[in-house]
């Protein structure tokens, strides 16, 4: 018998673009023979990266073609990656040979160095209700007369869009100094993401939006900036000091919304499927000022477009109102004297709902990867 253990050895969350390594050690241990000096020899082994796709049979009909498959025939060999998994295979690099006829003696150990640039309009990975796009790198190996045995190991894939726009990147490079010799440095994909995502999610561009019904207004609300990166947190104000309708409670909530695009939809008048993350939940009666601040999850996946599906997000408020105005609270203008406040009983109110796009980006691998619980390395018995 032969041990495989794969490791992809940066992490298991990566950039599309970015190439990914594994190390791949096969090892022949000194008890797997029971006579000394007998070999093993293994066949050929080789590597792939590949994307499956399954869908939500109640929610999604994919169409017989469809136009972001993009696997490629050419790739079709005996050995299939995809082989035993569920849904489409939508992504698929060309297969690549680790060696043919291995033969490895009791205690002997090689290990290969896999390599692969992921597509970079491959889709994300995600989870969620209509759609499930998941990555894995598939080693695929064979003993003399003896079945094929494939060893997977998941990875997350992560996608920033506009790093073809140099002037998005290129805005806040600082001037070079004349009097200091310039040093050439290589810009990575990774850097040149991460000064993508930092130039996008550091503008400060502070909205208010004035809250009303049909009775007045209620109130103020100020978002700082429209784009954040996963790990942020969204943070805003509210002011309630000029308001003429009386608000009691308000709840704030980061949702996303799945919407299936039309030639794909099970049914032509399903509706979006609306996913919450966080939420902030306030009463505030007799307050004039205060905020919210709602975390970005580091497992969310950034809003992104294919073919079958749209993901974007959105901040959904839900305001409890007053339909009549309420008996001021008051004060005692002699010092020594004391009162108390006791709401009403009774308070006719009215719900009012609004929802405030907001942009997620992605943020880097690496601190992704430091919170995730998906395992890097995997082994098996061939």
């Amino acid at each position: 018998m032969v041990e495989v253990t794969a490791n992809i050895t940066r992490g298991s969350v990566y950039l599309a673009g970015e190439t990914l390594e594994c190390r791949i050690t096969f090892s022949n241990p000194t008890w797997n023979s029971t006579v000394a000096g007998r070999n093993t020899t293994l066949a050929w082994a080789s590597a792939q990266l590949h994307c499956q796709c399954n869908i939500s049979e109640s929610r999604v009909v994919l169409p017989r073609q469809p136009s972001n498959d993009m696997s490629n025939s050419s790739n079709d060999t005996s050995f299939v990656p995809s082989r035993g998994e569920r849904g489409v295979t939508v992504l698929s690099t060309q297969p690549k040979i680790l060696f043919c006829d291995l033969m490895l003696s009791p205690g002997e150990s090689r290990t290969f160095i896999y390599q692969e640039v992921i597509p970079r309009d491959a889709p994300p990975s995600y989870k969620g209700q209509s759609v499930k796009y998941s990555y894995k790198v598939t080693i695929g190996t064979q003993r003399v007369n003896s079945p094929t045995k494939l060893l997977r190991v998941p990875f997350r894939v992560l996608v920033v869009y506009g790093l073809g726009d140099t002037s998005v990147y290129e805005e806040n490079i600082k001037p070079s100094n004349p009097f200091l010799a310039e040093r050439k440095q290589e810009t990575t994909l990774l850097d040149m993401a991460m000064q993508v995502i930092s130039t996008i999610t550091s503008r400060r561009n502070p909205n208010f939006y004035n809250i009303t019904n049909a009775q007045g207004k209620v109130g103020r609300f100020c978002l700082f900036k429209p784009a954040y990166k996963i790990s942020e947190d969204i943070i805003g104000t509210f002011d309630f000091s000029e308001a003429t309708v009386s608000c009691l409670q308000f709840s704030v909530s980061l949702q996303s919304e799945e919407n299936v695009s039309e030639e794909c939809r099970r049914k032509p008048s399903q509706t979006s499927a609306i996913t919450t993350y966080s939420k902030h939940q306030e009463f505030c009666l007799h307050t004039q000022k205060t905020h919210i601040q709602l975390p970005i999850p580091l497992h969310i996946t950034p809003g992104f477009i294919t073919d079958i599906l749209c993901l974007k997000y959105h901040l959904h408020f839900e305001f409890i109102t007053a339909c009549q105005p309420l008996p001021d609270h008051v004060i005692p203008a002699d010092q020594s004297e004391s009162s108390s406040w006791q709401g009403q009983r009774n308070i006719e109110v009215d719900t009012m709902v609004w929802d405030l796009p907001v942009k997620i980006l992605p943020t880097n691998p690496l601190q992704a990867t430091s919170v995730s619980t998906a395992r890097s390395t995997n082994s098996i018995t061939v």
